[in-house]
Protein backbone atom coordinates (compact mmCIF):
# COMPACT_ATOMS: atom_id res chain seq x y z
CA UNK A 1 0.00 0.00 0.00
CA UNK A 2 1.57 3.14 -0.91
CA UNK A 3 1.88 6.01 2.21
CA UNK A 4 -1.23 8.30 0.60
CA UNK A 5 -3.14 4.97 0.23
CA UNK A 6 -2.19 4.46 3.80
CA UNK A 7 -3.09 7.50 4.83
CA UNK A 8 -6.59 7.61 3.14
CA UNK A 9 -7.63 4.57 4.62
CA UNK A 10 -6.90 5.59 8.65
CA UNK A 11 -8.47 8.71 7.82
CA UNK A 12 -11.05 6.77 6.49
CA UNK A 13 -11.64 4.97 9.43
CA UNK A 14 -13.35 7.26 11.51
CA UNK A 15 -12.75 9.84 14.23
CA UNK A 16 -10.90 8.73 17.15
CA UNK A 17 -9.69 5.62 15.55
CA UNK A 18 -5.78 4.55 17.07
CA UNK A 19 -3.28 5.19 14.50
CA UNK A 20 -4.01 1.42 14.22
CA UNK A 21 -2.08 -1.72 13.36
CA UNK A 22 1.48 -0.82 15.56
CA UNK A 23 -0.71 -1.25 18.87
CA UNK A 24 -2.01 -4.59 17.55
CA UNK A 25 0.95 -6.50 17.00
CA UNK A 26 3.77 -7.52 18.51
CA UNK A 27 6.95 -5.42 17.98
CA UNK A 28 8.54 -6.94 13.89
CA UNK A 29 5.86 -9.11 13.58
CA UNK A 30 3.27 -8.28 10.92
CA UNK A 31 -0.97 -8.45 12.16
CA UNK A 32 -2.69 -11.52 10.96
CA UNK A 33 -6.36 -11.23 10.37
CA UNK A 34 -8.20 -14.46 9.83
CA UNK A 35 -11.48 -13.96 7.81
CA UNK A 36 -13.96 -16.39 6.34
CA UNK A 37 -15.74 -16.35 3.31
CA UNK A 38 -18.12 -18.19 1.23
CA UNK A 39 -17.39 -19.72 -2.47
CA UNK A 40 -20.15 -17.57 -3.75
CA UNK A 41 -19.50 -14.24 -6.05
CA UNK A 42 -21.55 -12.06 -3.17
CA UNK A 43 -18.51 -12.96 -0.94
CA UNK A 44 -16.12 -11.69 -3.40
CA UNK A 45 -14.79 -8.80 -1.41
CA UNK A 46 -12.97 -10.83 0.86
CA UNK A 47 -10.54 -11.44 -1.81
CA UNK A 48 -9.70 -7.98 -2.71
CA UNK A 49 -8.86 -7.20 0.91
CA UNK A 50 -4.80 -7.47 0.44
CA UNK A 51 -5.24 -4.40 -1.58
CA UNK A 52 -6.35 -2.44 1.33
CA UNK A 53 -4.48 -3.29 4.15
CA UNK A 54 -2.54 -0.68 6.27
CA UNK A 55 1.11 -1.76 6.82
CA UNK A 56 2.10 -4.28 9.14
CA UNK A 57 -1.81 -6.08 8.85
CA UNK A 58 -2.11 -9.19 6.66
CA UNK A 59 -5.17 -10.85 5.89
CA UNK A 60 -5.46 -14.81 5.57
CA UNK A 61 -9.22 -15.35 3.80
CA UNK A 62 -10.10 -19.11 4.21
CA UNK A 63 -13.28 -19.90 2.29
CA UNK A 64 -15.95 -22.11 3.09
CA UNK A 65 -18.87 -24.39 1.57
CA UNK A 66 -21.64 -23.40 3.68
CA UNK A 67 -22.96 -20.28 5.67
CA UNK A 68 -23.31 -22.20 8.74
CA UNK A 69 -19.40 -23.45 8.35
CA UNK A 70 -18.40 -19.81 8.17
CA UNK A 71 -20.32 -18.68 10.98
CA UNK A 72 -19.38 -21.57 13.43
CA UNK A 73 -16.04 -20.85 12.80
CA UNK A 74 -16.40 -17.44 13.87
CA UNK A 75 -18.29 -19.00 16.65
CA UNK A 76 -15.14 -21.27 17.46
CA UNK A 77 -13.07 -18.19 16.90
CA UNK A 78 -10.70 -20.48 13.93
CA UNK A 79 -11.42 -16.86 11.90
CA UNK A 80 -12.13 -13.54 13.46
CA UNK A 81 -14.39 -12.46 10.99
CA UNK A 82 -16.77 -13.79 8.34
CA UNK A 83 -19.21 -13.48 5.73
CA UNK A 84 -22.55 -14.94 5.83
CA UNK A 85 -26.57 -15.32 5.32
CA UNK A 86 -28.33 -13.41 8.04
CA UNK A 87 -30.09 -16.78 8.37
CA UNK A 88 -26.84 -18.57 9.72
CA UNK A 89 -26.32 -15.51 11.86
CA UNK A 90 -29.92 -15.69 12.87
CA UNK A 91 -29.98 -19.37 13.70
CA UNK A 92 -26.50 -18.87 15.97
CA UNK A 93 -27.11 -15.99 17.95
CA UNK A 94 -31.23 -17.98 18.35
CA UNK A 95 -29.01 -20.17 20.05
CA UNK A 96 -27.15 -18.28 22.53
CA UNK A 97 -24.23 -18.26 20.12
CA UNK A 98 -22.14 -15.19 20.57
CA UNK A 99 -21.96 -14.06 17.13
CA UNK A 100 -22.43 -10.13 16.32
CA UNK A 101 -23.54 -8.93 13.02
CA UNK A 102 -21.15 -5.75 12.53
CA UNK A 103 -21.86 -4.74 8.84
CA UNK A 104 -23.16 -6.14 5.91
CA UNK A 105 -21.78 -8.01 2.87
CA UNK A 106 -24.10 -8.68 -0.14
CA UNK A 107 -27.94 -7.80 -0.73
CA UNK A 108 -29.67 -9.83 -3.69
CA UNK A 109 -27.40 -12.39 -4.80
CA UNK A 110 -30.40 -15.23 -5.36
CA UNK A 111 -32.62 -16.58 -7.59
CA UNK A 112 -35.12 -19.83 -8.47
CA UNK A 113 -33.94 -21.36 -11.37
CA UNK A 114 -35.70 -24.46 -13.35
CA UNK A 115 -35.00 -26.66 -16.28
CA UNK A 116 -34.85 -24.83 -19.35
CA UNK A 117 -37.86 -25.50 -21.21
CA UNK A 118 -39.40 -27.68 -18.55
CA UNK A 119 -42.70 -25.18 -18.63
CA UNK A 120 -41.81 -23.78 -14.92
CA UNK A 121 -42.41 -20.38 -15.15
CA UNK A 122 -44.29 -19.55 -12.12
CA UNK A 123 -43.73 -20.79 -8.40
CA UNK A 124 -47.31 -22.13 -8.64
CA UNK A 125 -45.49 -24.67 -11.73
CA UNK A 126 -43.51 -25.97 -9.06
CA UNK A 127 -45.71 -28.22 -7.20
CA UNK A 128 -44.90 -31.74 -7.18
CA UNK A 129 -41.31 -31.19 -8.78
CA UNK A 130 -37.85 -32.05 -7.21
CA UNK A 131 -36.41 -28.52 -5.94
CA UNK A 132 -33.42 -28.05 -4.55
CA UNK A 133 -33.15 -26.04 -1.32
CA UNK A 134 -30.19 -26.00 1.15
CA UNK A 135 -31.57 -26.41 4.98
CA UNK A 136 -30.87 -23.31 7.01
CA UNK A 137 -30.04 -21.10 4.43
CA UNK A 138 -31.24 -17.08 3.98
CA UNK A 139 -32.77 -18.63 0.16
CA UNK A 140 -34.51 -21.52 2.41
CA UNK A 141 -36.37 -18.53 4.21
CA UNK A 142 -37.10 -16.30 1.00
CA UNK A 143 -38.68 -19.39 -0.74
CA UNK A 144 -40.81 -20.67 1.95
CA UNK A 145 -42.10 -17.49 2.79
CA UNK A 146 -42.81 -16.47 -1.71
CA UNK A 147 -44.85 -19.67 -1.90
CA UNK A 148 -46.83 -19.18 1.27
CA UNK A 149 -47.33 -15.63 -0.59
CA UNK A 150 -48.24 -18.03 -3.30
CA UNK A 151 -50.87 -20.11 -1.65
CA UNK A 152 -48.36 -22.79 -1.21
CA UNK A 153 -45.68 -24.47 1.11
CA UNK A 154 -42.62 -26.50 1.34
CA UNK A 155 -45.11 -29.73 0.78
CA UNK A 156 -46.32 -29.02 -2.45
CA UNK A 157 -42.64 -29.34 -3.57
CA UNK A 158 -40.59 -32.27 -3.03
CA UNK A 159 -37.28 -30.66 -1.41
CA UNK A 160 -33.79 -32.09 -2.30
CA UNK A 161 -30.42 -31.24 -0.30
CA UNK A 162 -27.94 -30.10 -2.57
CA UNK A 163 -25.50 -27.44 -1.83
CA UNK A 164 -25.48 -24.51 -3.70
CA UNK A 165 -22.32 -25.59 -5.39
CA UNK A 166 -23.89 -28.70 -6.95
CA UNK A 167 -27.50 -27.24 -7.77
CA UNK A 168 -26.62 -26.62 -11.33
CA UNK A 169 -24.65 -29.46 -11.47
CA UNK A 170 -27.79 -31.78 -10.70
CA UNK A 171 -29.78 -29.55 -12.76
CA UNK A 172 -28.04 -30.19 -15.74
CA UNK A 173 -28.05 -34.20 -15.08
CA UNK A 174 -31.79 -34.15 -14.75
CA UNK A 175 -31.73 -34.77 -10.95
CA UNK A 176 -33.85 -32.12 -9.87
CA UNK A 177 -36.35 -29.77 -11.92
CA UNK A 178 -35.58 -26.68 -10.04
CA UNK A 179 -33.23 -25.22 -7.63
CA UNK A 180 -33.58 -22.06 -5.09
CA UNK A 181 -29.57 -21.08 -5.81
CA UNK A 182 -26.70 -18.20 -4.92
CA UNK A 183 -24.50 -16.52 -7.42
CA UNK A 184 -23.00 -17.87 -8.94
CA UNK A 185 -24.72 -20.84 -10.01
CA UNK A 186 -27.99 -18.92 -11.51
CA UNK A 187 -25.74 -17.31 -13.60
CA UNK A 188 -24.06 -20.60 -14.78
CA UNK A 189 -27.42 -22.23 -15.22
CA UNK A 190 -28.17 -18.73 -17.37
CA UNK A 191 -25.29 -18.21 -19.36
CA UNK A 192 -25.23 -22.43 -20.54
CA UNK A 193 -28.69 -22.68 -21.31
CA UNK A 194 -29.16 -25.39 -19.33
CA UNK A 195 -31.97 -23.26 -17.22
CA UNK A 196 -34.28 -20.42 -17.15
CA UNK A 197 -35.59 -17.56 -14.38
CA UNK A 198 -38.48 -18.49 -12.42
CA UNK A 199 -37.70 -15.37 -10.45
CA UNK A 200 -35.56 -13.45 -8.69
CA UNK A 201 -37.44 -13.76 -4.84
CA UNK A 202 -37.34 -10.02 -3.66
CA UNK A 203 -40.89 -9.72 -3.16
CA UNK A 204 -41.50 -10.05 0.47
CA UNK A 205 -40.65 -7.83 3.43
CA UNK A 206 -37.12 -8.95 3.89
CA UNK A 207 -36.03 -7.63 0.70
CA UNK A 208 -33.48 -8.02 -0.81
CA UNK A 209 -31.33 -9.02 2.03
CA UNK A 210 -29.26 -11.59 2.02
CA UNK A 211 -24.95 -11.49 3.52
CA UNK A 212 -24.07 -10.18 6.58
CA UNK A 213 -20.18 -9.89 7.88
CA UNK A 214 -20.09 -10.61 11.97
CA UNK A 215 -17.67 -11.60 14.99
CA UNK A 216 -17.40 -12.91 18.03
CA UNK A 217 -18.53 -10.86 20.73
CA UNK A 218 -15.54 -11.31 22.76
CA UNK A 219 -13.37 -10.21 19.82
CA UNK A 220 -15.70 -6.73 20.19
CA UNK A 221 -14.61 -6.60 23.87
CA UNK A 222 -10.88 -7.39 23.80
CA UNK A 223 -9.80 -5.32 20.74
CA UNK A 224 -12.29 -2.95 19.47
CA UNK A 225 -9.15 -1.38 17.01
CA UNK A 226 -9.17 -4.43 15.25
CA UNK A 227 -12.75 -4.53 14.85
CA UNK A 228 -12.18 -0.93 12.93
CA UNK A 229 -9.11 -1.92 11.13
CA UNK A 230 -10.90 -4.80 9.74
CA UNK A 231 -14.16 -3.13 8.64
CA UNK A 232 -11.69 -0.69 6.83
CA UNK A 233 -10.41 -2.89 4.82
CA UNK A 234 -13.54 -4.44 3.93
CA UNK A 235 -15.64 -0.86 3.19
CA UNK A 236 -13.09 -0.08 1.25
CA UNK A 237 -12.50 -3.44 -0.58
CA UNK A 238 -16.70 -3.89 -0.78
CA UNK A 239 -16.59 -0.59 -2.55
CA UNK A 240 -13.65 -1.45 -4.79
CA UNK A 241 -15.36 -4.14 -6.04
CA UNK A 242 -19.13 -3.09 -6.36
CA UNK A 243 -17.31 -0.21 -8.66
CA UNK A 244 -15.06 -2.23 -10.80
CA UNK A 245 -17.11 -4.80 -12.22
CA UNK A 246 -14.22 -5.97 -14.65
CA UNK A 247 -11.93 -6.39 -11.77
CA UNK A 248 -15.35 -8.05 -10.14
CA UNK A 249 -15.48 -10.41 -13.18
CA UNK A 250 -12.20 -11.30 -13.01
CA UNK A 251 -11.39 -12.02 -9.28
CA UNK A 252 -14.70 -14.04 -9.07
CA UNK A 253 -13.59 -15.98 -12.21
CA UNK A 254 -9.99 -16.92 -11.09
CA UNK A 255 -11.93 -17.44 -7.48
CA UNK A 256 -14.32 -19.74 -8.31
CA UNK A 257 -13.65 -21.56 -10.96
CA UNK A 258 -16.11 -20.11 -13.18
CA UNK A 259 -16.27 -18.90 -16.85
CA UNK A 260 -16.44 -15.09 -17.65
CA UNK A 261 -19.53 -15.68 -19.14
CA UNK A 262 -21.14 -17.18 -16.20
CA UNK A 263 -19.82 -14.43 -13.72
CA UNK A 264 -20.80 -11.60 -15.95
CA UNK A 265 -24.45 -13.17 -15.74
CA UNK A 266 -24.22 -12.70 -12.26
CA UNK A 267 -23.22 -9.32 -11.88
CA UNK A 268 -26.52 -7.75 -12.41
CA UNK A 269 -28.07 -9.49 -9.81
CA UNK A 270 -25.30 -8.84 -7.11
CA UNK A 271 -25.20 -5.76 -4.44
CA UNK A 272 -22.37 -5.48 -2.47
CA UNK A 273 -22.34 -3.19 0.04
CA UNK A 274 -21.42 -2.80 3.80
CA UNK A 275 -23.83 -0.56 4.95
CA UNK A 276 -25.98 -1.49 8.01
CA UNK A 277 -28.45 0.65 9.56
CA UNK A 278 -32.34 1.06 10.42
CA UNK A 279 -33.37 -1.10 6.85
CA UNK A 280 -31.11 -3.20 7.19
CA UNK A 281 -32.09 -4.39 11.11
CA UNK A 282 -35.60 -4.18 10.41
CA UNK A 283 -35.51 -6.23 7.61
CA UNK A 284 -33.38 -8.78 9.90
CA UNK A 285 -36.32 -8.85 12.14
CA UNK A 286 -39.04 -10.03 9.72
CA UNK A 287 -36.32 -12.10 8.66
CA UNK A 288 -36.07 -13.61 12.10
CA UNK A 289 -40.12 -13.63 12.93
CA UNK A 290 -40.27 -15.91 9.83
CA UNK A 291 -37.68 -18.47 10.89
CA UNK A 292 -39.41 -18.58 14.30
CA UNK A 293 -43.10 -19.04 12.65
CA UNK A 294 -40.98 -21.95 10.79
CA UNK A 295 -39.93 -23.19 13.99
CA UNK A 296 -36.27 -23.10 12.49
CA UNK A 297 -35.44 -20.99 15.53
CA UNK A 298 -36.95 -21.18 19.43
CA UNK A 299 -37.09 -17.43 19.87
CA UNK A 300 -36.31 -14.44 18.05
CA UNK A 301 -31.99 -12.89 19.55
CA UNK A 302 -31.53 -10.22 21.52
CA UNK A 303 -31.15 -7.47 18.42
CA UNK A 304 -29.57 -5.39 21.21
CA UNK A 305 -26.50 -7.42 21.38
CA UNK A 306 -26.76 -9.19 17.86
CA UNK A 307 -26.41 -6.74 15.97
CA UNK A 308 -23.85 -3.97 16.63
CA UNK A 309 -23.73 -0.99 13.87
CA UNK A 310 -21.33 1.09 16.09
CA UNK A 311 -18.50 0.64 14.11
CA UNK A 312 -20.14 1.16 10.75
CA UNK A 313 -22.03 4.36 12.03
CA UNK A 314 -18.32 6.09 13.26
CA UNK A 315 -17.04 5.07 9.32
CA UNK A 316 -16.69 7.52 6.75
CA UNK A 317 -17.41 7.48 3.17
CA UNK A 318 -14.92 6.01 0.92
Amino acid sequence: MTKLLRREFLLGLGAGMIAAPAVLRAEGAPIVIRAGALKLIHSIAPYFYEQFVPAGTKVEVTPFETPAECKNAVVTRSVDFGAFGIAAAILGAAAGEPVVVIASTCNRGMAIIAKKDSGINTLKDLKGKRVAVFPGTTQEVFFLERLRMEGMSIRDVEPVRVSFSEMHISLARGDIDAYVGAEPGPGVSLSTGVGQLVEYPYSTPMGSLNMVFGTHRDLITEKPELVRVMLGIHQRATDYAATNKDAMVAMASAKLGQKKEAIEASVGNVELTWKLGPQEIEESRIYAEHMLALKQIKRIPDFSSFIDTSFVDAMKPT
